[in-house]
């Protein structure tokens, strides 16, 4: 997890869903373990992961508690407040913004659109001299940062003048003291890396969802703030640089200069249409003189990423332009303020593969062994197989992100269990036709399947209920949701272990059978040996009881008469004792 970065990913939600690569225009996206993360080296944060991310994985770095801790640090801090704010905070006046912002602690707020300005003014004292060739806006930091480091070759091309962000800090900063704070708030996610890249000239970025947080953080209602005599933008109101974050905003502000006539005006915004239209271009190839006004965000900076877009984008660019009033002829701009600025390109660039070897090797890690199999269906995140397997060269990207190539896998691991597994398996859907079976489940119902099995393997479309004899509890189960199980079903004379299962709750049912008709038979005659056993063991113990009453009853009379006869003897003694004595 990278908080430095803009935009980083909370791993725990993420839930390896790549659309986040399918949407980057420039697939900055690295997936480890199935987990997207964001490439700082080749992002240039237009913010689109963070929009399209159905988990919120994506998340944009929040500086509001920076904001918090310079304010409370007591140095005086100025807002430069980017037009856009008319759309977002609709049916808020100006006072009352501005109220809002200075009861978090702002000294003062200004509008960006006075940079915008300055930089429209400077960019038409370069067109006046421009005689052919493309010129590029440098307003917008996410193309600045695509051309750099997507085409490099026009690097060149853009105007080497301050954004109007940058310009306008600048400006406040030679109007109210070097010493002050300036925080930008927009729509712009890439801003961040421009207040990153130029701490000396903006100190902090925010975006309008984190200014909403610290509103509601410290109870702000703007539509209960009070305003008063003081609450005006810092040190004049803007004019026309107000126009500037809706497409052709720029250009208009450039028009309305004397001198830029001959120059062919042209509007690129979305990524996808700038690189479009630079594609297999060269900076050679335009003839002409143009100048494009480029903006990453299509229809405008109105559209931003750090904007809640609660209503349709035509009544955000309705609003800004019903907010601006752009006058016929220019007014008089300082053109001697220095904004000017050094862009060169990034040689970080994307590893192209080493050799076709190579590239065909890392095409057969993902099953692409011919042409034919390269579908180019793009459930990766890219557009072609080949760029799937570039990105798996360069550590990017995953096989398993290859949706063809884990269902060829999962096919074939459920191919090699159906195939060996010893009991008959088959899949039907709810109107009870095959969607697969094994071989296996045709024997145990006769010939006649096994040679519908040889001739259209899987027996798909079969009707069930005319295959097996107890198609009802398949309908049972499927009516009832509840898996079946019986362990010794009787079709005829054969015997069977069913166990029905739900695959999807009315939609699809499975089954494993089992012919245990032999196994049941064994048991039986086993069970038949063993009661044979019993019986006779119970008649050898009943013998033996017999002839033990008899023994003990022979031996009972015997002790009997040896006790008699010896009772009888002893009571003869007794009477010849007797009769002597008497006499």
């Amino acid at each position: 997890m990278n908080h430095s970065y803009p935009i980083y990913t909370v791993k725990a939600e993420c839930q390896d869903c790549y659309k986040c690569v399918r949407h980057c225009p420039v697939k900055a996206i690295k997936i480890e373990d199935g987990r997207a993360a964001v490439i700082p080296e080749f992002c240039v944060a237009c913010g689109k992961c963070v929009e399209v991310c159905p988990a919120h994985a994506k998340k944009v770095r929040d500086d509001s508690g920076r904001v918090r801790h310079l304010l409370e640090s007591g140095q005086t801090a100025y807002v430069s407040l980017a037009p856009s704010w008319i759309s977002e905070f609709q049916g808020i006046p100006a006072e009352r913004m501005i109220a809002a912002l200075r009861k978090l602690g702002f000294a003062g707020v200004s509008e960006t659109a006075l940079g915008a300005q300055t930089v429209s003014a400077q960019t038409a004292g370069l067109l006046k001299h421009h005689q052919n060739g493309a010129l590029i806006s440098s307003a917008c930091p996410v193309i600045v940062d695509y051309i750099r480091k997507y085409q490099p070759g026009f690097t060149s091309a853009i105007t080497a003048l301050l954004s109007p962000a940058l310009s306008h800090a600048k400006m406040l900063r030679a109007c109210f003291g070097e010493d002050i704070a300036v925080v930008f708030i927009g729509p712009c996610i890439a801003k961040k890396n421009e207040a990153d890249a130029h701490p000396d000239i903006i100190n902090i970025s925010l975006t309008f969802n984190e200014l909403r947080q610290l509103f509601t953080a410290d109870g702000i209602d703007l539509y209960k703030v009070k305003s008063g005599s003081d609450d005006h933008f810092v040190p004049t109101a803007a004019e026309e640089g107000a126009v500037y974050p809706v497409e052709g905003g720029m250009n208009k502000t450039i028009k309305i200069i004397d001198g830029c006539g001959h120059i062919n005006f042209a509007e690129l915004t979305g990524l996808q249409n700038l690189e479009q239209a630079f594609n297999g271009l060269k900076p050679q190839d335009v003839k002409e003189p143009v100048f494009i006004e480029t903006l990453a965000c299509s229809g405008g900076c109105v559209h931003g990423p750090g904007t809640c877009h609660e209503s349709p984008g035509l009544l955000e660019r309705l609003r800004v332009l019903k907010h601006t009033q752009i006058p016929e002829k220019a007014p008089e701009r300082n053109t001697d303020f220095d904004i000017r600025d050094i862009i060169t390109p990034d040689k970080r660039q994307n590893k192209l593969p080493d050799s076709l070897p190579q590239l065909k090797q890392a095409l057969r890690s993902i099953g692409k062994n011919k042409p034919e199999d390269e579908l180019n269906c793009g459930g990766c995140g890219y557009d072609t197989c080949r760029n799937f397997a570039a990105a798996l060269i360069n550590n990017k990207a995953e096989p398993s992100m290859c949706v063809s190539y884990m269902r060829k896998q999962a096919q074939k691991k459920a191919n090699a269990l159906l195939r060996c597994i010893p009991s008959g398996v088959v899949i039907a859907d709810r109107e009870l036709q095959v969607v697969e079976c094994n071989r296996r489940f045709a024997e145990m119902l006769g010939k006649d399947t096994v040679m519908a099995f040889e001739a259209k393997p899987g027996l798909a479309g079969a009707d069930l209920s005319r295959l097996v004899p107890f198609h009802h509890l398949f309908r049972t189960s499927l009516a009832s949701g509840r898996d079946i199980h019986r362990d010794s079903h009787r079709e005829g004379n054969r015997l069977f272990n069913i166990t029905i299962f739900t695959i999807e709750p009315g939609e699809t049912i499975g089954a494993v059978l089992m012919d245990v008709t032999n196994t049941e038979l064994r048991r039986e005659q086993i069970a038949e040996r063993a009661r044979e056993v019993i019986n006779k063991n119970l008649s050898t113990v009943q013998d033996i009881a017999c002839k033990l009453g008899e023994h003990m009853a022979e031996t009972e009379i015997l002790l009997r008469s040896i006790s008699e006869d010896y009772a009888d003897e002893k009571l003869l003694k007794d009477i010849k004792k007797e009769y002597k004595y008497e006499k």
